[in-house]
């Protein structure tokens, strides 16, 4: 199956909870949702961004992801049933922190892909970051000493 189905957020949206194999490919899912749907933000999916997403998932994921997975993900039906930040507040109570703000950072980079951040490309960032329940602390990667 592929990643696109997004199989693993469907079964957390349903309240199930993920045994370490799935949180980690629920991670991967989430990633390669918020990243896929950041390129249809502004409105017009641009082949820089979807070449982006590769990108920023090869290295992040050690996976190969070809651009219609991709597209497919940005346009994927699964935001008729709830809007992405339902399903990002729902998956985020079940992702580490770590795995919380390396989607963050990825999406800062997916963002920025063309040189220019628009306005919509910033509200779609803010109301991610809220959603995944992320502190501006642990945005930037400040730890508290024990």
């Amino acid at each position: 199956m592929a990643i696109s189905s997004l199989a693993g957020v469907l079964k957390i949206f349903g309240g199930s909870d993920p045994s370490p194999e799935e949180q980690a490919q629920l991670a991967k899912e989430v990633m390669l949702m918020t990243l896929a749907r950041a390129t249809a933000s502004d409105t017009n999916i641009k082949a820089i961004e979807v070449e982006k997403v590769q990108e920023v998932l090869k290295a992040r994921t050690g996976e190969e992801f070809p651009a219609s997975e991709v597209r497919v993900a940005a346009n994927s039906g699964i935001y008729e049933k709830a809007p992405l930040d339902k399903y990002l507040s729902t998956s985020a109570k079940k992702l580490t922190s770590e795995d919380r703000v390396s989607i963050a950072h990825a999406l800062a980079e997916v963002v920025n892909a063309d040189g220019r951040v628009s306005s919509r490309e910033i509200e779609f960032f803010n109301k991610c970051i809220t959603a995944l329940a992320l502190t501006p602390a642990e945005l930037m990667g400040l730890e508290e000493e024990d």
